[in-house]
């Protein structure tokens, strides 16, 4: 038995004693899981009511009956349990009727037919341990969410039966919830449709012009017209990318960041967007903590909250922000949904403007309400940052009096290990690697982002290596081609990016990873989506910050 890591995410092996169950157990020793080797029925079911992150079968019994009690078992999960099963496929391979069969009664399965290699039953078990650990975060909320439910019925039973009982309080309740959802959805799609028909018609009226012009010979004054349709797609991508961030859904690259530097190194940035007449104050009273967050992120948010500062002085005022080191106890985080007790840098950002009545106050955070006319903005600017705050485990709060002003408060994460370097964000892009002698391996499914891509690392002077999929990536990854970065899409049909990932450090241990993506539910740090020497980009990006980010991550010569 190899005791490596919680008894919920071990890796429990059927097998019969003897040489193959050893070798399976040495593979997952080696890729650092925690396994155990059971030989009879009644010691596996024993072992999974203790616990277990997958289960491997190993050698299928002769006779099919004798998996009946495993069934049993499986059948019986709670709701939000779905073990994942590997079956091992005997040599002699098994027929279309017994995967079927396999299929319907283990659910969660997946069959590796043989010959299978360590790198191929290492990555499944891990990703499969991945997925179960989002199983046990499931169970955890719905926890809560029984416990909540446990709390409003007996506050329903307390109240006058007279009135009226507590079925029909909690159908009312439900009625009233469903047609407060059903606004904000329809309020949410409206606010989206019209804002990206905004956009795409400068999108598509700027190429439609473009190719009139050029029809006609005509090829003054075209760059006009790619400003207009390069301006509308980046609002586009910004009005996504501030969807997601409210969904808390949104990729994020959360590292380590020294706030005294990134607040000196702020300055400027922000004074360039503040109006002439705003006077800027920035201060800390001590040597703050290091914060684990996506600084660009954290940037953007900081923007937005100068732009709704200018429109709330347009005679001028003061936008100061200041930052402390606080510790949240318990009574503190109690009121803060998914908040937890602990070490936080605080930013207090604040301006002395006509401030918000307390009608407005009170809806700040939601999607698409805004006072501002229409075409002056979208709505999503708070909640955004209310979504980036809450997915890095960090909370916001505002507090705002008309005549008096407006504070913004932002608790960032403290960095639990100190950094072993500072990586304080620098304004100032990184220095060019040289890219002679460097090899990329691009593996990006769609063929437009695929072939940009590829021109513009060949254009640096990198030599790229470009698959559309896992499957014919891992041929160049497992051949003696040196490769210096991997740069994958997460969403790749077949095998994912974050799956290729795990089978790519298999063969090459050290191999440095840069993910790019649209979107991906599970792509944040804090889910352990990212493992050290894995960095990620959302999509859509420049050509100049995939430049600058691949720079950042070769090794400098």
């Amino acid at each position: 038995m190899i005791a490596c890591g919680p008894i919920e995410e071990r890796a429990l092996v059927f097998a019969p004693p003897g040489p193959d169950s050893a070798v399976h157990l040495q593979w997952l020793e080696a890729a650092g899981e925690s396994s155990h080797c059971v030989t009879g029925m009644e010691p596996l079911l024993h072992e999974l009511r203790i616990g277990a992150g997958v289960l491997v079968i190993a050698v299928m019994p002769a006779q099919a009956s004798l998996l009946d009690p495993l069934l049993t078992f499986l059948n019986q999960q709670p709701p939000w349990s779905d073990l994942p099963v590997i079956v091992l496929a005997p040599q002699q391979g098994l027929s279309p009727s017994q995967v079927q069969a396999l299929s319907e009664q283990l659910g969660n399965l997946t069959i590796i037919e043989a010959p299978w290699s360590r790198t191929t039953f290492s990555s499944l078990v891990q990703n499969a341990v991945r997925a179960r650990r989002r199983q046990y975060a499931s169970r955890d909320c719905s926890m809560v969410l029984t416990e909540h439910q446990n709390q409003l019925n007996n506050m329903l039973q307390a109240i006058d039966k007279k009135e009226s009982t507590p079925l029909d309080l909690t159908q009312r309740q439900d009625e009233n919830l469903l047609h407060t959802h059903l606004e904000a959805v329809g309020q949410l799609a409206g606010g989206i449709a019209h804002d990206f028909n905004n956009m795409l018609a400068g999108i598509i009226g700027s190429l439609e012009l473009l190719r009139r012009r050029l029809a006609r010979g005509k090829t003054d004054d075209l760059d006009k017209l790619i400003d207009l349709g390069i301006t509308s797609a980046n609002r586009a991508a910004g009005l996504t990318h501030r969807l997601l961030a409210f969904a808390r859904n949104q990729p994020l690259d959360s590292k380590p960041v020294a706030m005294n530097d990134w607040l000196q190194g702020m300055r400027v940035p922000l004074q360039n967007h503040l109006a002439d007449n705003i006077e800027l104050c920035l201060g800390s009273t001590e040597c703050l903590w290091t914060a684990e967050i996506d600084p660009l992120q954290l940037e953007n948010a900081l923007l937005h909250l100068v732009s709704n500062a200018c429109d709330a002085m347009p005679h001028g005022g003061q936008f100061t922000i200041t930052a402390s080191n606080q510790h949240l106890d318990p009574a503190f985080c109690e009121s803060r949904a998914h908040l937890t007790p602990g070490d936080y840098v605080v930013l207090n950002v604040s301006d002395n403007g006509h401030g918000m009545p307390q009608n407005v106050l009170k809806h700040a955070f939601d999607p698409f309400f805004t006072t501002k006319g229409i075409g002056q903005g979208t709505g999503l600017g708070l909640s955004m940052i209310y979504g980036f705050c809450k997915q890095s485990r960090g909370h916001v709060s505002i507090e705002s009096q008309e005549s008096l002003g407006t504070t913004v408060m932002l608790y960032l994460p403290r960095l639990k290990t100190a950094p072993q370097h500072s990586e304080a964000d620098s304004t100032l892009p990184a220095p060019p690697a040289l890219g002679a002698e460097k090899t990329v391996l691009l593996v990006e499914d769609d063929a437009a982002v695929r072939e940009v891509v590829t021109q513009v690392l060949c254009d640096q002077g990198f030599k790229v290596f470009s698959a559309m999929d896992a499957d014919s990536a891992l041929p160049v990854i497992e051949s003696a081609q040196p490769i210096d970065l991997m740069i994958s899409d997460v969403g790749l049909p077949g095998i994912s990016g974050r799956q290729l990932a795990d089978m790519s450090r298999q063969v090459r241990p050290d191999l440095t990873i840069l993910f790019i993506t649209g979107y991906a539910r599970q792509a944040t740090v804090h889910s352990g989506f990212l493992a050290p020497g894995m960095h990620l980009l959302s999509k859509p990006f420049t050509l100049e910050r995939l430049t600058a980010k691949v720079n950042e991550m070769l090794p400098r010569q």
